[in-house]
Parts: structure tokens; C-alpha cells; sequence
């Protein structure tokens, strides 16, 4: 499968600190004091180098190179000829000084297609609390980088609800999903000083989120509000017999009535309620290709975090705001 997590000799190339994520994958580690130890642990402990490219009459490709893993040789890209790989252990050390401080954590590392895509989730201090209820979400900063030549080294910023491991789809600063470009710069203090720059715009975003929390869980729709809401995330195709959907939709109403927190008296009936029901669908439910649950659990991570799941998540929180908005 092209979105499977990367295993090699039998290793899963991903891990986590203490109870093990939503999608249940990954190597259990004690709280890992720097980026290597995250690194090895999480099999990311390789490098991406650049090889010319030659066509099969061994012709020279002009312009391209081709981006090779180097512990298996597996060609994770192909790329213009100024490219330059930025190796996992200077990704991870963007963040390591903030963790050394006790600014972050580590708490899940892992990669994507052979290697070529690979992510670390870090957990920034506090919490969010809805309307002063049991429903608490945690904060986290989610570092992507590619070796494919796909997507520049970016933060995303994205909350974690404990109640039932729900992940809000990774958006940034603007809520359109493209996450904070972080220029590669070899000076360390530079590094330093980004990071923290980082770091005060997510305690801005974080600080707004939680107003945009409340503002849903103070709304409590209609039934038609949330047949209408579900309809627009999940609407019936044109070309299809619309059974799917519907099922689909049906699924979502499940989730809203009777999904993990969604009995907390605070939170139930309300529009946090019907937009945390797609989330859990998303992360838990929502179908994916594989024979194994292996291929399934990191399909379904792979497009919660970075595809069509998480800009489902990202337009249901969008609707959702609408929705809240527009009552008060």
C-alpha cells in the first residue's frame, strides 16, 4: 500500500510515549529525553541521499536526481537537481532544545511510504477544557517532513481529545491545513529562536481554539441543523446510488448520539457534540484499504492526519463554526 507505515527487517517505523495512540501501532517508549532517542526508537535512524538518474539504455536523466534511502536503497523520489534531503535527526533537532527545557514532549515519531514521509507528534504543556467539563483535549505540535520532494519541512498545530483519542484535523494559524513552513537553517541558535516563535503562535492558536470550543458546545442545533450539517460533509453523489452516503451519515448520527464523551452533560446534544462525532469516525471508522487491520489502522492514520480524512475534519470544524455562529 502506498500510505502503509514503513516497516523494515520486521520493525514498525514508528513509536510513542506511555498509552499507546488511537490507531494502536507503534513501539512503546519511556519518555524519551532527545530526538535520537525518538528517532531509533521509531526506526528513523536511516538517511535520504541523492543518485543520478539514468534512463534504461543508461542514458543520464539531466535535472533530476533520484532521492535513495540509504539503509535499503529504496528510491523514496525523484527530485530537481538543487534539491537538498533534510535528514531526520536535523528535522527532530528543530524541536530538541524547547524539549531539553521542558517546553515540549515527544510523544509519537514514525514514517510513511518506505521512509519518505516522516512525522513527529510533541505535546505542549496544559489542556483545553470544554465549558469547565470533563471533556479535556491536549495540545500537541505535529512536525511533518518529505523525502519525496512532496512537501517542505512544516508545524501543524492539533489537539488530542482524552475522552476518546480523537485527533482535530491538523490545521494552522489560518485553519486552511498548509501548516508553518519551517526554513532549513544549519545555525543552531536560529533554530532555537524559530522554534520558539513557533511555540508562541501556538499558544496563540491554541488560546482562540478553546473560545471556538466553547462557542460549539454552547449551541445545541436541530435536528435539521445536523441532518443538514451531516448532509453537506457527506453528500449524496450525483453519479451513484446514494446508499453509501446515507449509511454514512447514519454512522455519523450514531457517533453524535452515542459516540465516547458524548454523554458528558455539558458537551451532549451540542454542535461540539455532532463535529467530535466526525472526528471519531474519521480516526476509528471510516473504511480504508487493507486485508490486514495493520494496513487498515495506518490507512486510517495516514489520511486522518495528512489526507482526504483530515480535510474532512478541517471542513466539518469549519461547517461546525458556521453553524454555532450563526445562532449566537
Amino acid at each position: 500500500m502506498a500510505h502503509e507505515l514503513c516497516t523494515v527487517n520486521g520493525r514498525t517505523a514508528m513509536m510513542y510515549v506511555d498509552a499507546a495512540p488511537w490507531h494502536g501501532l507503534g513501539q512503546r517508549l519511556d519518555a524519551p529525553a532527545t530526538a535520537r532517542e525518538a528517532i531509533v526508537a521509531a526506526n528513523l535512524d536511516y538517511e535520504a541521499a541523492l543518485a543520478d538518474l539514468a534512463t534504461t539504455a543508461g542514458i543520464p536523466v539531466n535535472g533530476k536526481k533520484a532521492v535513495v534511502r540509504t539503509d535499503t536503497d529504496d528510491v523514496l523520489g525523484v527530485v530537481g537537481d538543487r534539491y537538498r534531503p533534510i535528514q531526520n535527526a536535523e528535522a527532530f533537532a528543530f524541536l530538541d532544545a524547547i524539549v531539553a527545557d521542558g517546553g515540549l514532549r515527544y510523544h509519537t515519531a514514525g514514517a510513511l511510504r518506505r521512509g519518505g514521509k516522516i512525522w513527529l507528534l510533541a505535546k505542549l504543556p496544559g489542556q483545553i477544557r470544554v465549558r469547565f467539563s470533563d471533556d479535556v483535549s491536549e495540545k500537541y505540535l505535529l512536525l511533518t517532513n518529505s523525502h519525496d520532494g512532496s512537501s517542505c519541512l512544516r508545524v501543524f498545530f492539533t489537539s488530542i481529545r482524552v475522552v476518546c483519542a480523537n485527533t482535530l484535523a491538523a490545521a494552522n494559524r489560518k485553519g486552511r491545513g498548509e501548516g508553518i513552513s519551517i526554513r532549513h537553517e544549519g545555525n543552531l541558535v536560529c533554530k532555537i529562536r524559530r522554534a520558539r516563535d513557533v511555540l508562541g503562535i501556538a499558544a496563540r492558536y491554541f488560546d482562540d481554539l478553546e473560545g471556538r470550543f466553547d462557542l460549539m458546545a454552547r449551541h445545541y442545533p436541530t435536528f435539521a441543523q445536523v441532518s443538514a450539517y451531516y448532509k453537506s460533509l457527506v453528500p449524496d453523489p450525483e453519479d451513484a446510488h446514494p446508499g453509501r452516503a446515507q449509511n454514512t451519515r447514519d454512522e455519523l448520527f450514531r457517533l453524535y448520539e452515542q459516540g465516547k464523551g458524548q454523554d458528558i452533560p455539558q458537551i451532549r446534544g451540542t454542535t461540539w457534540a455532532a463535529f467530535n462525532a466526525v472526528t471519531e469516525y474519521t480516526d476509528h471508522y471510516r473504511p480504508t484499504r487493507g486485508k490486514e487491520d495493520f494496513d487498515r489502522a495506518a490507512g486510517r492514520l495516514d489520511s486522518a492526519w495528512f489526507g482526504s480524512g483530515s480535510r474532512l475534519k478541517q471542513r466539518a470544524f469549519e461547517l461546525a463554526l458556521e453553524m454555532a455562529a450563526s445562532n449566537n
